[in-house]
């Protein structure tokens, strides 16, 4: 079979994704999430007497806690793949791919297998972070004057 009659039959029979209905779903469930996130922030700060900033670190802590608990539990990828990026994208999306790395590897021991093998994705999303971030941080120095 030719190459380009291969690509046709296969591009005829690929699945079409609505990329409207995913970035509506995508959106409100990232607002959702800003607002779970926001009501967890106030909810420390009320309960606990101290101010946003400090109740803000109680609220990262807890999503973190929560989107590595749904992992464990086997919720997350379902919940992954009907709210698209949505769950992805906030911090329960980075918790998400470094839990789903160390249950991976857990056979191979602490080291080789969940020690070595817990940053393979969230490792590039912290040195590409960090290099943006940096990069960013300069021109805004100089763009800016400090």
């Amino acid at each position: 079979m030719e190459k380009n009659r291969y690509k046709d039959i296969v591009k005829d029979h690929t699945p079409k994704e609505n990329r409207l209905y995913n970035t509506m779903i995508a959106f409100f469930v990232g607002g959702l999430m800003g607002v779970i996130g926001q009501g967890l922030v106030d909810l420390y700060a009320l309960v606990f007497d101290i101010s946003t900033k400090e109740a803000s670190i109680f609220m990262i802590v807890t999503l973190i806690f929560i989107g590595c608990l749904l992992t464990c539990l086997g919720f997350f990828d379902k919940w992954v793949h009907a709210c698209k990026a949505g769950l992805i994208v906030p911090i329960t999306g980075f918790a998400h791919s470094m839990m789903s790395a160390a249950l991976e590897y857990r056979k191979e021991g602490l080291i080789t297998g969940i020690g070595s093998n817990m940053f393979k994705l969230a490792g590039s999303v912290i040195i590409y972070g960090v290099v943006s971030a940096y990069t960013f941080g300069i021109i805004r120095y100089f763009l800016l004057g400090g």
